[in-house]
């Protein structure tokens, strides 16, 4: 399955925001992104109708299945490429921002030989 970067920045900001708070709502989103509340509103209309997310009466958002799996994917690639340019030397505030532009575009293989190579770096092989 194919996703835009759009896509998956949102379904990977309501898995982080889920983590540090416990639930996600549109408006953590939009703050979280950095979007206008209306546009967030059209995304999540979108993604519970594509079936990545369900909304509850109390409006908090919770990833289906199907959600959870884009925004596990892509939130993996972003603390692997971040820290694999922190072994390199790069600052962490670079770092994440670099991260955050290479964990969209970058294939599974060449993103499974940097994880691989990051796991010997750190086990000191």
């Amino acid at each position: 399955m194919i996703i835009k970067e759009s896509a998956e920045n949102y379904l990977e900001a309501i898995l982080m925001i889920t983590n540090k708070k416990g639930y996600a709502r549109s408006i953590d989103i939009a703050n979280e992104l950095g979007f206008a509340k209306p546009s967030v509103s059209v995304a999540m209309k979108h993604f519970r109708e594509e079936g990545y997310i369900e909304t509850d009466a109390d409006g908090k958002i919770t990833l289906t299945t199907k959600g959870l799996e884009v925004a596990e994917r892509v939130y993996e690639r972003h603390k692997v490429i971040a820290d694999a340019l922190m072994a390199l030397g790069v600052d962490e505030e670079t770092a994440l921002e670099d991260s955050c532009k290479i964990e969209h575009d970058i294939s599974q293989t060449s993103f499974e030989k940097l994880k691989e190579f990051l796991e010997r770096v750190k086990s000191g092989q």
